[in-house]
């Protein structure tokens, strides 16, 4: 089969379409034939050698996708050939099949487009996984989401906004906080660290917010902590800027605020039917049109390379998705 490839961990450009062989169905698992497969961050970490995970190369890289079932293991109840699925997986997405555990696959219903509802998983699993298991965020909160207009970030205003919070959007360009708003923030700010103090003061009163959300790290994540309001949390969802921040704990003695970890792939393999009471309200959503993925860009499996080095350069303004099977 044809996959985007993988064979020496280190530069995204090195990524080449070639052939691997079909993976087999797995016993408590589907083998999914893939119509279209979202991108993010870790797969820009997959390429460069630098995720947590190393699978053994050649591999293909793509950790969410959405497509038809061509094959059920023995122990996989609940699916049979031919339903349409969304799934997660550790490797293998950016392929034209991927073997994929049942726990971590759900049925779609008819109506909602496969390439649509691959932009979901990771993104929108991350946020509900945040802001339900991980803390609970209260109608009339207030939440600020650093990095507004990456896919977290639009899923986070989207999310957010949804469940009855006030939303702050920060985001680098005029561009990308215009997107935010588009999104449901009701305020979108310049994410510029030396200035972020003082915008969140001036629109909360001096007061704070109750929740930061931050996919970006570093120099952000050390004046957001400042932001919050007292007893204020702070999620980390991420490192996309690069440096991992080390944090003052006085600060969370001071302010009784809390610093909590979000990492929504343990959640989805340690408790999976949580996780897939989360995905039945995102399904729901989706087909109600009460969250709406953003789409940046659509790229064939031969433009993995591409879709990559767009995300690593932080060009992209919500999900770039490799369209792998066209209707």
């Amino acid at each position: 089969m044809k996959a985007a490839l993988i064979t020496t961990p280190g530069r995204i450009e090195d990524i080449a379409l070639g052939e691997i062989a079909e993976p087999a169905c797995p016993p408590d698992g589907l083998l999914v034939r893939v119509h279209a497969a979202g991108v993010n961050f870790p797969d820009v970490l997959l390429a460069r050698g630098q995720y947590q995970e190393k699978p053994t190369p050649p591999f293909a890289p793509g950790l969410e996708l959405t497509g038809v079932v061509e094959a059920v293991g023995p122990e996989a109840g609940g699916f049979k050939r031919g339903d349409a699925v969304m799934a997660t997986t550790s490797q293998g997405g950016f392929a034209e099949l991927a073997a994929v555990k049942a726990s971590l696959a759900l049925r779609l219903p008819a109506g909602i487009p496969l390439d649509v509802a691959a932009a979901v998983p990771i993104t929108y699993g991350t946020t509900l996984h945040a802001f339900t298991q991980r803390t609970t965020l209260a109608k009339g909160e207030t939440l600020l989401v650093l990095g507004a207009a990456g896919g977290v970030g639009l899923a986070a205003v989207e999310l957010g906004r949804l469940l009855g919070a006030r939303v702050i959007a920060a985001a680098s360009t005029e561009e990308k906080r215009k997107a935010a708003l588009m999104a449901g923030a009701h305020d979108a700010i310049d994410e510029a660290p030396a200035e972020l103090v003082q915008r969140i003061k001036s629109l909360t009163g001096g007061r704070g917010v109750d929740v930061v959300y931050d996919p970006v790290g570093g120099d952000l994540f050390d004046q957001a902590m400042r932001c919050l309001a007292p007893a204020g949390r702070i999620l980390v969802i991420g490192f996309a800027g690069g440096r991992i921040p080390e944090l003052k704990t006085n600060r969370l003695l001071l302010k009784e605020c809390s610093a909590i970890g979000v990492y929504w792939g343990a959640f989805a393999r340690r408790e999976p039917e949580a996780n897939r009471a989360n995905f039945a309200r995102l399904i729901d959503w989706l087909k109600t049109g009460a969250i709406r993925p953003p789409i940046w860009q659509r790229f064939t499996l031969a433009e993995v390379p591409q879709a990559l080095a767009s995300l690593a350069e932080r060009r992209v303004i919500g999900k770039a998705v490799v369209v792998v099977r066209p209707s």
